[in-house]
C-alpha cells in the first residue's frame, strides 16, 4: 500500500485556524480556558486536548511588519522516537505510513513525550496506569475509510492538500521552485527529515523561524532504548520464564521421587 502525507503550505494559509476547530470537533477534545496573552493565538500550547495548534510568528519591523503562519502537530515521522521507547507498542507505524496510537496500550509511561525531537506528544492526568499519552493520528478513523483528515476537509484556501505522499513530495517542490523568485529562503521541510515525514511543510522562510529543528535527530534514548534496553529486556523475560519452567520440571521430578520412594 502507498503511504499517504498531508502538505501544509504555510504561503498559503490565512491563519483561520478552522484546522485547529475541525482536530476538536472530530475527535472529541474538550475545550480549553482562555486568556489574553498579547496574541490570538490560543491555546498557549499543545495539550492532551489541543492536538493542533496553529501558530502567528511575526517577522520584520514596525515599518514592514507581518505575520508567518506555522503549524504545531505530530509530523508522523518514519523514524519515530515515540515509536521506538514506547514499551507496549501503543505507538506503531500504520501501513499507510502515519504514526498510529492504541489508547487500550498506553501505559502512561510518557517516555514518547520525552524522546519528541518536535516537542509534541502530551500526557493527561498525573499517574502512570491512568495517564495516557495523546498526540495527532492523522485522523485514523477517517483515512482508513476513504476519507481526508478533517484538518484538510476544513481548510478554505487549500493550504492542507492529502494524498499519496511521493505526489505531495512533487508537489510541495514544484510550490517552493515558484516561490524562490519572490522567497529566497523557501524550503520544503519533511521529504527527507528523519526518513522523511508524513506532514511536510512548503515554508517561505528557514525552518527555524518556524520554530522547527533545522536538522531534526533521534535522541539518544530511543536508540539506546531500541537497540540495548528493550533486547535485554526480551532476553531477560525469556530467561526468567525458562528458569520458571525448570524450576517446574524439577520440582516435578522431585514430587515423583518421592512418592516412589513412600
Amino acid at each position: 500500500m502507498a503511504t499517504t502525507a498531508i502538505l501544509y503550505d504555510a504561503t498559503k494559509c490565512m491563519g483561520c485556524r478552522g484546522c485547529q476547530v475541525a482536530c476538536k470537533e472530530w475527535n472529541d477534545l474538550k475545550g480549553e480556558k482562555t486568556t489574553n496573552r498579547g496574541t490570538i493565538e490560543n491555546p498557549p500550547d499543545l495539550s492532551a486536548d489541543t492536538w493542533l495548534k496553529m501558530q502567528f510568528i511575526e517577522i520584520g519591523d514596525a515599518q514592514n511588519l507581518h505575520w508567518l503562519f506555522g503549524r504545531r502537530s505530530c509530523m508522523h515521522c518514519t523514524e519515530a522516537a515515540c515509536v521506538n521507547v514506547c514499551p507496549t507498542g501503543a505507538l506503531y507505524h500504520h501501513e499507510m505510513g502515519f504514526v498510529a496510537f492504541d489508547k487500550s496500550k498506553c501505559s502512561g509511561c510518557a517516555y514518547c513525550v520525552a524522546a519528541c525531537p518536535f516537542d509534541i506528544p502530551r500526557s493527561s492526568g498525573i499517574a502512570i496506569g491512568i495517564r495516557h499519552a495523546t498526540k495527532c493520528v492523522l485522523c485514523q478513523d477517517r483515512v482508513t475509510n476513504g476519507h481526508i483528515p478533517a484538518c484538510v476537509k476544513s481548510c478554505p484556501p487549500g493550504a492542507l492538500v492529502y494524498g499519496d505522499r511521493d505526489e505531495m513530495v512533487a508537489q510541495g517542490k514544484a510550490r517552493v521552485t515558484e516561490l524562490k523568485s519572490k522567497y529566497p529562503n523557501a524550503v520544503l521541510y519533511g521529504e527527507e527529515e528523519l526518513g522523511g515525514l508524513h506532514v511536510l511543510y512548503v515554508l517561505q522562510e528557514a525552518p527555524s523561524v518556524y520554530g522547527l529543528p533545522e536538522n531534526p535527530k533521534l535522541p539518544v534514548s530511543s536508540t539506546v532504548w531500541q537497540d540495548i534496553v528493550r533486547p535485554i529486556g526480551w532476553a531477560a523475560a525469556g530467561a526468567v520464564v525458562l528458569g520458571l519452567g525448570l524450576n517446574y520440571v524439577i520440582a516435578q521430578r522431585k514430587i515423583k521421587l518421592k512418592s516412589k520412594g513412600e
